[in-house]
């Protein structure tokens, strides 16, 4: 009977209007009478209302128990094997058992992963809430926005999500009240929407356009042209960038950018990146072709 009291004010007062109640002031928060202020509370109504609250309190009981007893299950992780590696470093003698798990193209540690991952799933997925939460989020993400537009040549170059898409696409169009149409979707480049945007540079003249993508959150990234007025891409194919900006030519010739060696086979997410070299592309040549600067 004391949840009554933790129902909202104004909630209480609208229930008491509609049943054509009235709210007693007094030591008692409110208590809904019928009639004039004095008279018995109403029997029935105080019967819904206990009803409804019990209902409510038996609810949110039922996941507390379901949550409580989910996170006093114990988990039972996967055995992590360790190996007899030992440095000496300066007559010091450094333990290092797990580092057969630094190669991650090595079968048992892609084995160690997937057991990993088969435990942590699958306690997440067993969580009450859970759905709850990501239809929360998704509501709350669920709102177009805009990318800051600029403007080359005689074209506006900007990007849009409409709310829950993946990758926010990119438009451009002749003029601020004209229909734009799309440029570049990146959503298309990919079955999962994990290929993403890093840099669109459009060139002097607005023509051309070149962006580099990368795929799955690696920071390596690779740079592609495509004409504006066509839509299509061009042969160029840049490989091995990383942190690197673009700059075009003044004349549309060629663009500026940054990139290092290519790596070892086997070892593009595992190596040193070093010595990031500046190279000038031509457009419609092969990268080998780069004129390095700097």
């Amino acid at each position: 009977a004391s949840l009554i009291h933790l129902w909202p004010r104004a909630v209480r007062v609208q229930a008491a209007r509609n049943q054509n109640h009235f709210l007693h002031p007094g030591p008692t928060h409110g208590v809904l009478v019928k009639g004039d202020p004095g008279v018995a509370v109403s029997g029935i109504w105080h019967h819904q209302i206990r009803m409804s609250l019990r209902a409510a309190a038996a609810l949110i009981s039922t996941a507390l128990v379901a949550t409580l007893n989910l996170m006093s299950a114990p988990l039972h992780y996967p055995a992590t094997s360790k190996s007899n590696v030992v440095d000496t470093y300066h007559g010091v003698r450094v333990e290092d058992p797990y580092r057969w798990l630094e190669d991650d193209n090595a079968s048992a540690t892609q084995d160690w992963v997937k057991r990993q991952n088969e435990v942590t799933f699958g306690y997440l997925q067993d969580i009450p809430q859970r759905e709850g939460i990501r239809k929360r989020m998704a509501q709350i993400f669920n709102f177009e926005r805009f990318g800051v537009p600029s403007k080359q040549g005689n074209r506006y170059f900007f990007s849009r999500n409409d709310g829950l898409q993946n990758q926010s696409v990119w438009y451009t169009t002749p003029r601020l009240d004209a229909e734009p149409t799309v440029l570049l979707d990146p959503n298309k480049l990919s079955t999962d929407g994990t290929v993403a945007i890093g840099r669109l540079e459009p060139s002097e003249d607005g023509s051309k356009v070149a962006y580099q993508f990368s795929k799955s959150g690696s920071d390596w990234q690779e740079i592609r042209i495509r004409d504006v007025a066509s839509g299509q891409e061009l042969p160029d194919r840049l490989e091995w960038v990383k942190f690197s900006g673009i700059s075009w030519a003044k004349d549309g010739s060629g663009f500026y950018y940054s990139r290092y060696d290519a790596p070892k086979p086997g070892a593009a997410l595992t190596a040193v990146n070093e010595f990031q070299k500046v190279y000038f592309h031509t457009v419609g040549m092969a990268q080998a072709t780069d004129r390095l600067v700097y």
